[in-house]
């Protein structure tokens, strides 16, 4: 029997006397079109090496881990990691490491090896695993395919005038783009919201460290009050007079009444680029 059958999914949670837990975000996958089409996206070789965070009961492992040359999985939760070793006791090219993703030691995990990120993720810790990878200086992803609730994934993907930092931080390392949304009646327990399957492809060349830094200042300070002119947050913000940060702007191609939400990553690095002028 599938994985993705909802009464199997009972009966393994029965047996492990285990539950779907709601502040893990724990709703499983029961829609088998919707799990060959996050395969399909993730584009898996025998060769490959995929990190898949918060496996739950292993539905979308078991399809990846037939697919490539190892899988590494990491599950805050005991009960689930109990499961996973029954549902995942028939492949030898399989690691199960009982962790929180946000608290562990990447490095140590993925360093010197090529590595994809294929994962149903928890709602709740979508924006800081997406940042923390993406941030690795010598280990990022070739790629991340990730489950993600509907509107996150329309915030990481966003133009203006509809940025934002999720966006503008995701965009700065990475290509991102929405692969296709998915119906909440897909999951069991059914979430209140639908789901977005979202590719984030990292860029090849990497900013200096400075300059990210920097970078992330300014962008945190235009966007201190989202609906307030740029020229005052960024004024206020980084302690600088009005009327320079006015000159700074303008020199820049961008008008000072315009909101941070307008500007595009070319702009924010534009004016990083050209900071020291002021």
């Amino acid at each position: 029997m599938s994985l993705t059958s909802k009464s199997l999914i009972k009966d393994l949670l029965k047996k492990y006397k285990a539950r779907p837990l709601k502040r893990l975000g724990q709703n499983f996958l029961i829609d088998k079109s919707v799990l060959q089409k996050i395969i399909e996206s993730a584009n898996l070789h025998s060769k490959d090496i995929v990190l898949e965070i918060g496996p739950g009961v292993g539905i979308l492992t078991q399809e990846i881990t037939k697919r490539v040359k190892k899988v590494i999985t990491i599950e805050k939760d005991q009960k689930m990691v109990e499961i996973l070793k029954e549902t995942l006791k028939d492949f030898k090219n399989i690691e199960i490491i009982q962790e929180d993703v946000l608290k562990s030691n990447i490095q140590n995990l993925i360093s010197n090896i090529q590595y994809k990120i294929v994962a149903n993720l928890p709602y709740y810790i979508v924006s800081p695993v997406i940042r923390k990878f993406l941030e690795l200086p010598e280990a990022r992803p070739l790629e991340m395919v990730l489950m993600v609730q509907k509107e996150v994934a329309q915030r990481i993907c966003a133009r203006p005038p509809k940025m934002s930092i999720l966006a503008v931080s995701v965009q700065f390392y990475a290509k991102p783009e929405i692969i296709s949304f998915v119906s909440k009646k897909s999951f069991w327990p059914q979430p209140k919201v639908d789901s977005g399957i979202v590719k984030i492809t990292p860029k090849t060349t990497l900013q200096r460290t400075g300059l990210c830094k920097l970078f992330f200042k300014i962008v945190k300070a235009g966007f201190s009050h989202p609906r307030k002119q740029i020229v005052n947050n960024l004024s206020k913000m980084l302690k600088l007079n009005k009327e320079k940060i006015r000159k700074w702007l303008l020199k820049n191609g961008i008008e000072p009444i315009q909101r941070a939400e307008t500007l595009t990553v070319k702009d924010w690095l534009k004016l990083t680029r050209n900071w020291y002028k002021i």
